[in-house]
């Protein structure tokens, strides 16, 4: 008997890390489609990659914005052209479980621009949201 408890947790162990490995593997997929969005100058595809919901929550460095139509709105004000999207590029620091089917993501983000580059940090916490993964809150300074 206690073998089989040993045996069960084991299983049970190795389908967790088998399905954050999988987890991982997606929300980073999904930051590197949002990198060739945005450096494309293509903020509808960008735009993909969040929950697209009133309860959206964006923290920059004016405050908070709430909602996916105020946040699409807000970055198509900021970046008007290919200009002022430049060339986007992620360094992911640290992707963490928080419970089944959401993650927060800690990194930071580059953005090439001949009018003068633009870094910063984020924290994303990602939910999956029938069966894909989106931005639900995003930090960004």
């Amino acid at each position: 008997m206690r073998k089989l408890i040993v045996l069960l947790v084991v299983v049970i162990c190795s389908c967790t890390t088998s399905n954050e490995k999988q987890d991982k593997k997606e929300i980073l997929a999904l930051l590197k489609h949002q990198e060739s969005d945005w450096s494309r100058h293509d903020l509808d595809c960008f735009m993909l990659g969040y929950w697209k919901s009133d309860s959206l929550k964006f923290q920059g460095r004016n405050g908070i914005t709430y909602g996916w139509k105020k946040t699409i709105e807000n970055y198509k004000k900021s970046y008007p052209d290919e200009e002022h999207t430049g060339k986007l590029k992620f360094k992911i620091r640290s992707i963490t479980r928080i419970e089944n089917n959401s993650y927060y993501v800690m990194g930071e983000y580059h953005l090439t621009r001949e009018m003068g580059n633009a870094d910063g940090i984020f924290m994303i916490i990602f939910k999956k949201i029938k069966g894909e993964w989106k931005i639900i809150a995003d930090t960004s300074c």
